[in-house]
């Protein structure tokens, strides 16, 4: 029996990774594209000031990436080291789309990447176009196969367990590649990754702009993010109802929480939006709804149902009474691995046998589990709704604020205004970390909402876990949150101080550390 404190110990450490590393991701995904927009503009149009423009947020993409590496390298080591029983369990699926990024898109960004940074003086612009695009489109492919990995978790498809390995086995590379969650997943996070970059250039530019510096660079800066970031928070709000219509379907559970749903109500159903949910008491208290909406958001139509927790609840009951037949068989098996009874009955309930797993973290031998041992584990199956619903929420809103934001930008730059609107600029800086927050809020969505399962359905969080003491998992967590805060610390650093500095004079008025050289590639230093 796992040591419960190290499973809550292992998650908390992987969250806090994952968490600080996600504060990279979204900003290398999106100024990758911005920058080759930008970069298109000056080999079309000649004019220099584009190529200052693209070397100067290129320093910025350039720290950014290189944190964001070190801080995604010791992920992948996590799950050999803390998570070693999940590795073992579905290894030969997780680890392809892995092994395919790394070969693949890392290899490409990283090397077109040192390309983009040293190559002005050594291409002609054309081909130094060509290494931009091809870094923004390695860092989009290195997106597309860890979400493809992380979908598998969310919707598990193209796999089976074996009795005779004891673990899952891939089927079909096409179903684990091209599964609904995977492709709806990736274009709503690469998307936000644009919003991100959008938010982050506009802000700056806005800061030079009050300052009165650099002003020719930053007023065009600032027209092509709120421009690219205008489309791009239409598409992220887009694609995020078709991610939530996806996800509807193959983890009803994390549904229920979002929306705070309790009890299956007909069509058309309300839609909640504040209310302050009470896990113990399964209901909302202080709700706040409008009539129809969830129907309508969810099913697309006013006659749609969606179930609450009472209905998923029920089953989960059964599935897990299903499970059990599947658990003992499978115990046979390990003992007389050719036990053709134990074969048959193993197959007629392999559908449930995570469920059946669910029901051992209360009874080892799920044979004598109790009625009250699978209430208790049906309850389990829902994930806690207070954190989710309200992750949901500030997400929405930060989302919404972000559109609003956008609107106006385009309004005041079309008119040519935005230069006199000073409040603006001041609320242009105040968003930049905005999207931050609205994509750290989605990410909280999409793993607390899974819970209480490591892949959904299969294989439930509290096996996964590796057998460490809870002394080590406490040292090592300590270690990563001070190693993580120096990177943190680093990039804040870094980014301030390019910043402060600005891009080379001749654009605009310069700053007295102007003179100085950043500690960069020639290439980006020297313009």
């Amino acid at each position: 029996m796992h040591d419960l404190h190290v499973v809550d110990l292992s998650r908390l450490q992987f969250a806090l990774t994952a968490l600080y590393h996600y504060l990279f991701v979204p900003l290398t995904l999106g100024l990758s594209f911005l920058l080759a927009a930008m970069e298109t503009v000056y080999v079309t149009t000649g004019k220099p000031i584009y190529k200052k423009i693209v070397q100067f947020w290129g320093k910025l993409f350039l720290i950014n990436f290189a944190l964001g590496v070190a801080t995604g390298l010791t992920m992948e080591f996590e799950f050999g080291t803390n998570w070693s029983f999940y590795s073992s369990f579905v290894g030969d699926i997780f680890g392809a789309p892995l092994a395919i990024e790394g070969l693949m898109a890392f290899f490409m960004e990283s090397t077109f990447v040192g390309l983009m940074a040293f190559g002005w003086d050594r291409l002609k612009p054309g081909q130094h176009l060509a290494v931009t695009y091809l870094v923004a489109l390695g860092s989009n492919l290195s997106a597309l196969w860890i979400l493809i990995a992380n979908s598998f978790m969310q919707a598990p498809g193209g796999a089976h367990f074996n009795p005779a390995t004891m673990r899952m086995e891939l089927t079909s590379l096409s179903d684990l590649i091209f599964s609904h969650d995977a492709q709806a997943k990736f274009v709503h996070t690469s998307i936000a990754g644009y919003v991100t970059a959008a938010v982050f250039v506009a802000g700056v530019s806005a800061w030079y702009l009050l300052k009165n510096r650099h002003t020719d660079l930053a007023r065009r800066s600032f027209r092509m993010a709120v421009l690219f970031g205008a489309l791009a928070t239409v598409g992220v709000i887009t694609l995020g109802d078709a991610l939530g219509f996806v996800g509807a379907q193959a983890q009803p559970t994390k549904l229920a929480a979002m929306e705070g749903l309790w009890k299956t109500e007909p069509a058309p159903m309300p839609f909640n939006l504040v209310a302050f949910p009470s896990q113990q008491e399964q209901a909302n208290h202080g709700a706040i709804q409008v009539p129809y909406v969830l129907s309508l958001l969810v099913t697309h139509s006013l006659t749609g149902s969606v179930p609450g927790v009472d209905q998923l609840e029920q089953q989960a009951a059964t599935r897990i009474r299903d499970g059990i037949p599947a658990v003992t068989a499978l115990q046979t098996l390990s003992a007389k691995p050719n036990d053709a009874d134990a074969l048959a009955q193993f197959d007629a309930h392999e559908k449930d046998l995570g469920y059946g797993f669910l029901l051992q973290r209360y009874a080892p031998d799920v044979a004598t589990a109790t009625d009250a041992q699978v209430a208790e584990a049906a309850r389990d199956a829902i994930p806690q709704v207070a954190p989710v619903f309200w992750s949901f929420r500030v997400m929405v809103v930060l989302g919404l604020a972000m559109l609003a934001y956008f609107v106006l930008a385009v309004i005041y730059t079309m008119r040519n205004r935005v230069e006199r609107k000073r409040w603006f600029l001041r609320l242009a800086v105040w968003m930049i970390p905005v999207p931050f927050l609205a994509n750290e809020a989605g990410w909280l969505v999409a793993e607390l909402g899974r819970q209480p399962w490591t892949v959904y359905g299969v294989l439930p969080t509290w096996m996964s876990a590796s057998t460490h003491s809870v002394g080590y998992m406490v040292f090592s967590l300590v270690g990563f949150v001070t190693l993580y805060t120096v990177f943190i610390a680093v990039e804040m650093y870094l980014m301030v101080r390019t910043i402060r500095r600005g891009p080379d004079e001749g654009h605009g008025a310069t700053s007295p550390d102007d003179s100085r050289q950043a500690a960069l590639p020639a290439g980006y230093a020297e313009g």
